[in-house]
C-alpha cells in the first residue's frame, strides 16, 4: 500500500497496488472496509494494468533483499544466460549434484528461474533415494506439483537459481505482516510430498493459524523493517473468517498511516469500533476437552499425548555377499583413488560413479562369456574368475546404480615398498586387497505394500477420532510428527511407504521420502558395540547344538523357560543341522540349472539402459511376464548365490523368500528345507542376541544405547509440554504482536529463571538451548483463533524405523530391565503372561513393531505421578509362514506375494497403569545420557530435522538425572 496526504485526515489517500482477483475477494475488502469506516481515509485500487507492466521481479533480487537486512536465507548461486542453452565453463552437473563457480550444490536441490514471472520451480532428487525431479507450479485444480521420475538433468534453457533443498516436514508456512510489530501466520500442507492441494467445501486451499517461534517473530519484524513501502497484507484473502485479525489489521494500519502522514492527530484505537454496530456475530464452537475414545483406565478426562513406535523395515530380497582377494592393477588403483592414495586404508564404493568405475574396470578383466578353455586353469583361478563374474553381473544388474542397495569395500591386505614415481625415495603400494561386495536386502513390492497397510491401519485405529481423526490433528497443527530412519535403503523406502498410508498421501515415494524421512544411522544401524557379547553368545550357541548340552533337561518342567541358556532351541538340533545341509544341497543343485538356463536367455537380449529407472528399487508390482516364463520374481537372477551360506538365519530367510516370491519354481525339497531352516532359526535368531535373559539385556542396552535415550527424551519433552499448556500462568497473548529486541530479551531471561511451570527434574536451559528448542518444534495450532473443537488437543508422534536388531534389542531391554543390579526388587515391565507370549513368538518378522502411547489424566492434579501413564504394545508382524492353511483371506494375500502383519498385542494387563516415572526409572539405566553422546555428523543429504551439537545441549538440559544421581532423585 502507498500513502499520501498533505496532513489533514480528511485527505489521506490509500493506494493498494494488489492484483484484482485478491483487492476484490471478501476478506481484503473486510479491512478495506473498516479502514473507511474510520472515516479518514480515500481508498484508490490500481488495477493489474499497472502490476503486469512493470518490469519482473527476480527472486535474486529478493534473495539479495533478505540478505541485506540480515534474514536467514538458503545457500543459493546464480547461473546467468544470455541466451538458451548457453554453454557456461562455471556451471558443472553431475549425476548427484551441480557445482556454480566451484559452490557444490548435492541433490535434493532447488531450480528456481530467475525470471519471478514464471512459477515453475524444480526440485530434483539424488539416486539413493530413486531419482527423479518434481515440478512446483501454481495450483492447477487440486494439484499443485508433478514427480518426473525420469527427468535427472536440470534446465538450461534459460537463467536459474540453485538452492539447497531446506527439509520442512511436509509443512509450508506463510506469514503476513502488518507493520514491524504484528504478524499473522497460516500452515498449509507443502506441494512437495505429494502435489495434491487440501480445499474446504468452498473451494479454498485449507491453511490454518500457527504460532510462530521467537526467532521466526524477530525475522518478521526484521523483513517488515527492511522493506521499502509501509507494510505488507498481501494474502490476508486466505484469511477466512477471521475477524479478529481484520480488526486488528485495520487498527495498525490506520496507526501507521496517521503516524506517516498525520502525526498531529491521535492515532489511539477509539473505545467503539465504528463498524461493530454492523458487523456479523462470528459463530463459535464449545472449546471443550474430549476423551480419546481409546480404552483406557482414567475414562474421558484421558487425552492421548505420545505415539512412539520403533518399525522394522517391510519384505525385501535377501541380504548377499561376495567375497573374494584381488590382486590386480586396476582394482588395487580404483582403491587408491578413492581413499586418497592411502596404501593401508580401505574405502567403501557406494556411489553411482565410484560403482562405475568398479563395474568399467571389471568388465576388463572378465571376458562377456565363458571361452570353454577355463577347465585348463587351476580351480582356485577358476573360482577368482567366477567370483569377479558374480561382480560385474551383480553391479550390471537392473541397468543403473541405486547406491543404497549395492556396496563394495576394498580392505588393503599386503603392501610393498615401491620407487616413487617422481622423485627420490620409496613409498607403498598395496599388492592384494580383500573386496567385499553386499547386495540384495531391497525392499520387495510386498514390502511397500506392507509398510503402506501399517500405516493405514496406525491412521484408523492408534489415534482419537475414529479413522480420520489423525488426519485432522494433522491437517489442524495439533500433530507434531517426525519419522527418522537408518541408513539402509529397505528401511527409508519402508519409512516412506508407511507414512503414504498414515497421512492418505498420493504419488510415488522419493518426494515423501525426502520431505519427511530423516537418516539417523548412529541412533538406528550397527551393531559393532556389541560384537564382542554378540561373539561370545554366538560362540555358546553353537557349543550347546553340537554337544546337545540342551537336551539332557529338555523334559524336566521349568517354571520361567525363557530363564534358561538357549531357550528356544529344538531338543535334536544337532540332528537337524546335516539334514539341513542335505537338503540344501539339494536345492543348490537345482537352482544352479535355472541360473545357467537364465543365463543363456540373458545373453539373447539387448544390454542394459544405465538409466533404466523403471526398475529402481525393485518392481512396484508383481513382475508377470518373468514368472510366466519360468523365471525368478522382481529379477533375482542369482538364487544360487543366495544358498552359498552356511549360516542358518540366511538359509531360513532364502527359503521363506523363495516359498512366498518363486513358488512358481516347483523347487523340489524348498518346503522340506524352509520346515527344518525354521525350527533352527527360531532357535538360533533369538539367542544370538543372548543365550539368557540377562545377557539379552547387556547386549540389548549396547545396540539400543542411543534409541533408548531419544525415546526418554521424547516422552519429557510431551510432558513438559502438557504440563506447560496445562498451568494457568500459560498465555499465548504474543503468538500474534511481535515484541521489541529487548523485551523479547527480558523474556528469554525471565523464561530461563521461571522453574514454576517446569516439573523440578527439569534443568535449567540457557538461551541458546531456547533457540534450539524453537528450531525443534513443529508448528503447532494457534488455539486462539482456529475454528475447531479441541484446540488444545495435540498429539506428538514419533516413528524410528530400523532392522531387526534393534527391534530385539528394545524389546530384551523392555522385559528384562529388572534383572539388572541396580533395579533389583522391581517387577518386569512387561506382565507376566506377555513374557509368555514372548517366549513363544519366535520371530519379529518384517513391518513387527513397539509402541509406545502416553496418556495424560487431566482430572489429577500436575504433580500427582498418575497424571501421565505409557501403554505399551507389540506386533510380531508378518510372522506368518508361507506354508500356513490358506484362508480365503491368506490365499489372496499368498497369490500377491504378501504376508498378513499380525495385529497388536499388549505388554502390560488390562487395567495396570504403567507411570511414566517408573518407566523413565526402569529404562534409564540403559539410555545414553546426553553427554555420552557422540559429536553429530554433518547434515546428510536428505538428513531433516536432526540438529548437530545444540541438539545434544537440548538433551542435556531435558535430562533429569545424570551420573552419580541415586534412585532418580
Amino acid at each position: 500500500m502507498v500513502v499520501e496526504g498533505n496532513g489533514r485526515a480528511d485527505s489521506i489517500t490509500i493506494g493498494v497496488c494488489v492484483m484484482e482477483k485478491k483487492v476484490f475477494c471478501s476478506p481484503m475488502e473486510q479491512i478495506l472496509e473498516r479502514l473507511r469506516a474510520f472515516g479518514e481515509f480515500e481508498i484508490i485500487i490500481f488495477g493489474d494494468k499497472v502490476i503486469l507492466e512493470d518490469p519482473i521481479e527476480m527472486y535474486v533480487m529478493t534473495t539479495q533483499h533478505l540478505e541485506k537486512y540480515g534474514i536467514p536465507v538458503p545457500n543459493y548461486a546464480l547461473v546467468n544466460r544470455e541466451y538458451p542453452y548457453q554453454e557456461l565453463d562455471y556451471f558443472i552437473e553431475q549425476e548427484d549434484f551441480v557445482e556454480v563457480h566451484g559452490k557444490r550444490f548435492m541433490k535434493p536441490f532447488v531450480e528456481k528461474p530467475v525470471n519471478g514471472d514464471d512459477h515453475r520451480i524444480m526440485i530434483y532428487y539424488p539416486n539413493s533415494a530413486g531419482g527423479g525431479m518434481k515440478e512446483l507450479f501454481r495450483k492447477v485444480g487440486n494439484r499443485s506439483s508433478e514427480f518426473h521420475p525420469d527427468v535427472r538433468r536440470v534446465r538450461r534453457e534459460g537463467s536459474y537459481i540453485y538452492e539447497e533443498f531446506m527439509p520442512t516436514g511436509g509443512t509450508d508456512v506463510k506469514v503476513y505482516t502488518v507493520g514491524p510489530g504484528y504478524a499473522h501466520a497460516e500452515a498449509r500442507k507443502s506441494p512437495v510430498v505429494d502435489g495434491v492441494v487440501m480445499r474446504n467445501p468452498d473451494g479454498k486451499e485449507v491453511r490454518y493459524p500457527v504460532l510462530l517461534t521467537p526467532t521466526e517473530k524477530q525475522m518478521s519484524r526484521d523483513v517488515c523493517d527492511g522493506r521499502s513501502y509501509v507494510c505488507d497484507v498481501n494474502g490476508w484473502s486466505f484469511v477466512k473468517n477471521s475477524y479478529k485479525y481484520y480488526d486488528d489489521a485495520a487498527c495498525i494500519l490506520r496507526k501507521i498511516f496517521l503516524d506517516a502522514k498525520a502525526p498531529h492527530l491521535s492515532s489511539t484505537i477509539p473505545p467503539s469500533l465504528p463498524w461493530k454496530s454492523n458487523e456479523p456475530v462470528q459463530p463459535t464452537e464449545g472449546l471443550t476437552r474430549q476423551g480419546s475414545g481409546i480404552i483406557g483406565t482414567f475414562g474421558q478426562s484421558e487425552e492421548l499425548r505420545s505415539v512412539i513406535v520403533v518399525i522394522r523395515h517391510g519384505d525385501r530380497t535377501p541380504k548377499q555377499k561376495v567375497k573374494l582377494k584381488v590382486t590386480e592393477e586396476k582394482l588395487l588403483n580404483l582403491m587408491l583413488k578413492y581413499n586418497g592414495g592411502k596404501p593401508r586404508a580401505e574405502t567403501k564404493l557406494k556411489s553411482a560413479v565410484q560403482l562405475q568405475d568398479l563395474l568399467d574396470a571389471t568388465r576388463q578383466l572378465v571376458p562377456p562369456t565363458r571361452s570353454g578353455r577355463e577347465s585348463d586353469s587351476d580351480a582356485e583361478d577358476l573360482e577368482h574368475i567366477e567370483k569377479l563374474r558374480q561382480v560385474k553381473a551383480v553391479l550390471e544388474e537392473g541397468g543403473h546404480f541405486s547406491g543404497i542397495y549395492r556396496k563394495v569395500q576394498l580392505k588393503p591386505l599386503k603392501w610393498i615398498r615401491v620407487p616413487k614415481r617422481c622423485g627420490d625415495g620409496e613409498e607403498e603400494r598395496p599388492i592384494e586387497a580383500l573386496m567385499i561386495l553386499k547386495y540384495g536386502g531391497v525392499l520387495t513390492h510386498a514390502g511397500r505394500k506392507q509398510a503402506e497397510e501399517l500405516g493405514r491401519f496406525f491412521r484408523n485405529n492408534i489415534y482419537p477420532g475414529e479413522g480420520t481423526g489423525l488426519l485432522r490433528l494433522h491437517s489442524t497443527y495439533r500433530h507434531d510428527l517426525k519419522i527418522y530412519s537408518s541408513d539402509e535403503g529397505r528401511v527409508q523406502m519402508s519409512a516412506a511407504a508407511f507414512a503414504k498410508g498414515l497421512l492418505d498421501l498420493e504419488g510415488q515415494l522419493t518426494p515423501i521420502l525426502v520431505s519427511l524421512v530423516s537418516k539417523d544411522s548412529s541412533m538406528l544401524d550397527g551393531l559393532e558395540d556389541a560384537s564382542i557379547e554378540m561373539d561370545e553368545a554366538k560362540a555358546r550357541l553353537h557349543e550347546i547344538i553340537i554337544t546337545n548340552a540342551k537336551a539332557k533337561n529338555a523334559n524336566e518342567p521349568v517354571e520361567f523357560p525363557w530363564m534358561v541358556d538357549g531357550a528356544g532351541l529344538p531338543a535334536n538340533a544337532s540332528q537337524l543341522l546335516p539334514k539341513m545341509a542335505k537338503l540344501t544341497k539339494e536345492v543348490t543343485a537345482q537352482v544352479k540349472l535355472l541360473a545357467e538356463d537364465e543365463d543363456e536367455k540373458l545373453a539373447l537380449t539387448n544390454s542394459f539402459s544405465r538409466y533404466d529407472q523403471a526398475k529402481a528399487f525393485g518392481k512396484t508390482t508383481i513382475d508377470v511376464a518373468r514368472i510366466a516364463a519360468g523365471l525368478p520374481c522382481g529379477s533375482e537372477s542369482f538364487l544360487l548365490i543366495r544358498f552359498d551360506i552356511t549360516q542358518i538365519p540366511d538359509v531360513y530367510d532364502s527359503c521363506k523368500y523363495d516359498l512366498l516370491h518363486n513358488a512358481h519354481l516347483n523347487l523340489e525339497g524348498l518346503e522340506e528345507l524352509f520346515k527344518v531352516a525354521q525350527l533352527l532359526a527360531d532357535g538360533v535368531i533369538p539367542n544370538e542376541y543372548g543365550i539368557n535373559p540377562k545377557q539379552k539385556l547387556k547386549i540389548g542396552s549396547k545396540i539400543a544405547r542411543r534409541l533408548l535415550g531419544k525415546i526418554l527424551i521424547d516422552l519429557r519433552n510431551t510432558r513438559e509440554e502438557a504440563i506447560s499448556v496445562s498451568d494457568p500462568k500459560f498465555t499465548e497473548d504474543e503468538a500474534t504482536f511481535l515484541p521489541t529486541k529487548e523485551s523479547e530479551y527480558q523474556q528469554k531471561l525471565q523464561t530461563r529463571n521461571e522453574d514454576g511451570r517446569r516439573s523440578s527434574s527439569t534443568s535449567e536451559k540457557s538461551l541458546d538451548q531456547e533457540d534450539e528448542d524453537d528450531r525443534e518444534t513443529k508448528y503447532r495450532l494457534d488455539p486462539k483463533y482456529a475454528n475447531v473443537k479441541t484446540p488444545d488437543r495435540h498429539v506428538r508422534t514419533r516413528l524410528y524405523f530400523t532392522s531387526e536388531s534393534h527391534i530385539h534389542s528394545l524389546m530384551n531391554v523392555l522385559r528384562y530391565c529388572n534383572l539388572d543390579e541396580c533395579l533389583q526388587g522391581e517387577d518386569s515391565l512387561v506382565c507376566q503372561s506377555a513374557l509368555d507370549r514372548l517366549h513363544r513368538t519366535r520371530e519379529l518378522d518384517y513391518m513387527s513393531n513397539i509402541v509406545l502411547r502416553m496418556f495424560e489424566n487431566t482430572e489429577v492434579p500436575l504433580e500427582d505421578e498418575k497424571r501421565f501413564r505409557i501403554e505399551m504394545t507389540f506386533s510380531r508382524g508378518a510372522d506368518l509362514s508361507p506354508l500356513e492353511d490358506k484362508t480365503s483371506e491368506n490365499t489372496s494375500l499368498l497369490q500377491e506375494h504378501t504376508l498378513p502383519i499380525m495385529g497388536p498385542e499388549r505388554l502390560q494387563e488390562v487395567g495396570s497403569c504403567l507411570t511414566l516415572d517408573k518407566f523413565e526409572k526402569m529404562v534409564r539405566p540403559f539410555a545414553m545420557p546426553p553427554e555420552d553422546f557422540p559429536p553429530a555428523a554433518a547434515p546428510q543429504a536428505f538428513s531433516g530435522y536432526f540438529k548437530g551439537s545444540g541438539m545434544l545441549e537440548r538433551l542435556a538440559s531435558l535430562w533429569p538425572f545424570h551420573k552419580g544421581a541415586t534412585n532418580g532423585k
